[in-house]
């Protein structure tokens, strides 16, 4: 097996210059690195990484830690941190940490000193205190939380712009008795969706009540369960924004068992895009949003220098998210005059707010 020393021999370098190519450092020129990669290449020489991380105090390696890591969301997320991490050279360490704090500090405390940088989505109200005492010891960007960390870049979805978005449309196709089926309680992404519903109605000069405010937790089954709930009321709310397009995909299941048409007796909306979205019958309006670029932009700056923005010392960002109506709402193109532009799949893209 081919050693350093075989590669420095046959490049006609010194071996502490090819250990530099390897670690990519700024001080060997192009003519030389190239001499040594194709001297390695040619030995089939590979450096230790093991053995690299020792000397440069680095595993070349990110740590991602989810709420769950099944389901469209999080393996898109999961996606574009993979893809932008190759992209660098590095590796990925994921790990799925729940809601609770134990759990979160539990997964930390087994990525620390195996990970050069941390991608933390948190999004309950108990990962704030897990997270004020492990942050700080390694680059973190975190995802979403439910508060900015001093020295933690962030990265936050327009949840309440994007419920406003679709909530407004429905108004605006006539609805006044508009449901909600919102997410878990102590759920960051829940309750700003469930703020941005119930703001739409108060400039649509409508006042929110309890009755129509129907408790779900993301998932398929409660989605259905809240719908058979609805159904049983009286009178039935004419529309409904489903606060994730899962909790919709039951809500449409409920619906059709119970022999109420979607769009004709009642409209449906949801909340992020899932691919499954435009394949329901009929296709679901819904907000998009790029979970891919979400992944993307954490790794991005993770490692990226920049500048803080924050009062804290720290950048914060908002992805952007985009009403896309389609027919579980029953809009109409010649009902929007001026609005928002049809594409040839049938989905509008308004402009956001």
């Amino acid at each position: 097996m081919a050693t350093i020393r075989d590669v420095a021999r046959a490049s006609n370098v010194s071996i502490a210059t090819v250990s530099r190519v390897f670690n990519k450092s700024l001080l060997v020129s192009e003519e030389t690195r190239q001499r040594v990669v194709v001297a390695a290449t040619s030995l089939g020489y590979y450096p230790n990484g093991i053995a690299r991380s020792l000397i440069t105090n680095r595993t070349h390696t990110l740590g991602v830690l989810l709420p769950d890591l099944h389901g469209e969301f999080f393996s898109e997320v999961i996606h574009g941190v993979d893809v932008t991490a190759r992209e660098r050279g590095l590796h990925l360490l994921v790990s799925r940490a729940s809601a609770s704090a134990e759990e979160l500090t539990e997964a930390m405390r087994t990525m620390r000193g195996r990970v050069d940088g941390l991608i933390v989505m948190a999004p309950d109200l108990d990962a704030s205190t897990a997270l004020k005492h492990f942050t700080g010891g390694v680059p973190t960007v975190l995802l979403n939380p439910e508060v900015a960390l001093p020295g933690c870049d962030t990265i936050s979805i327009a949840n309440v712009e994007g419920a406003y978005a679709v909530v407004r449309h429905l108004l605006g196709l006539g609805h006044r008795r508009i449901a909600t089926i919102m997410g878990p309680v102590r759920n960051v992404d829940a309750r700003q969706r469930l703020h941005g519903y119930r703001m739409a109605l108060r400039d649509g000069s409508i006042e929110p009540g309890p009755a129509l405010e129907l408790r779900g937790d993301f998932t398929e089954r409660s989605g259905y369960e809240a719908a058979l709930e609805l159904l049983r009321g009286e009178p039935r709310p004419t529309a409904v924004f489903i606060a994730n397009d899962h909790m919709a995909v039951g809500v449409l299941g409920a619906l059709q068992e119970a022999g109420v048409r979607v769009p004709a007796d009642m409209a449906i909306a949801g909340f992020d895009d899932i691919r499954l979205a435009r394949y329901l019958t009929p296709p679901l309006t819904t907000v998009h949003v790029d979970m891919l670029q979400l992944g993307q932009r954490a790794v991005q700056m993770l490692l990226e220098p920049g500048h803080p923005t924050g009062p804290s010392g720290f950048r914060h960002e908002v992805l952007p998210t985009t009403l896309v109506v389609r027919g579980s709402c029953g809009s109409n193109p010649r009902n929007h005059a001026g609005g928002p532009r049809w594409d040839r799949s049938g989905a509008t893209r308004p402009t956001q707010r």
